[in-house]
């Protein structure tokens, strides 16, 4: 179907998979690495906005729990996106973009509910802060293998 073939779906099932050891280093590096980033722009936006201080949504716990979540479920995406194609990385990050701009649809609603525009302003970059370390975590440490070709005459697969 070309419609598949653009987006580069050409479904090499499991032979295109991180390893799997990787793969979970990668996801305790993007949680952990997302939590700091987290408290790192609680902390500036703190400092440039002093009236944020005491902000529910900055507390440690809350943003924690949620970002951990997140991460999780995003990180997930990447075997899945090398599963049905060998160029997984466009595809992972398209999808990154598209869930990122989602992830922004609560950050927009409370802003119209009346939520500090300055606080809402820091969720936005810790939204776009953990897509940003999702991402390269996933590609940089588990990156996708190169599934095996196909002999020429012998039917035999080379690695």
């Amino acid at each position: 179907m070309p419609a598949l073939a653009r987006w580069g779906l050409d479904f090499p099932s499991g032979a295109a998979q991180p390893r799997a050891w990787r793969f979970v280093v990668a996801t305790v590096v993007a949680v952990t690495l997302s939590i700091a980033a987290c408290a790192a722009l609680v902390a500036v936006g703190i400092r440039v906005f002093p009236s944020t201080a005491g902000y529910e949504h900055f507390q440690f716990g809350d943003y924690t729990k949620l970002t951990v979540i997140g991460v999780v479920i995003a990180s997930l995406g990447w075997p899945a996106a090398c599963y049905v194609t060998t160029r997984a990385r466009r595809l992972y990050l398209v999808l990154a973009v598209l869930v990122s701009i989602a992830a922004l649809a609560p950050d927009a609603w409370i802003l119209h509910q009346g939520q500090s525009a300055q606080a809402v302003l820091v969720l936005v970059w810790m939204h776009l802060a953990l897509a940003v370390i999702t991402y390269l975590s996933m590609v940089l440490i588990a990156p996708q293998r190169t599934p095996p070709r196909p002999a020429s005459s012998t039917g035999t697969l080379v690695p």
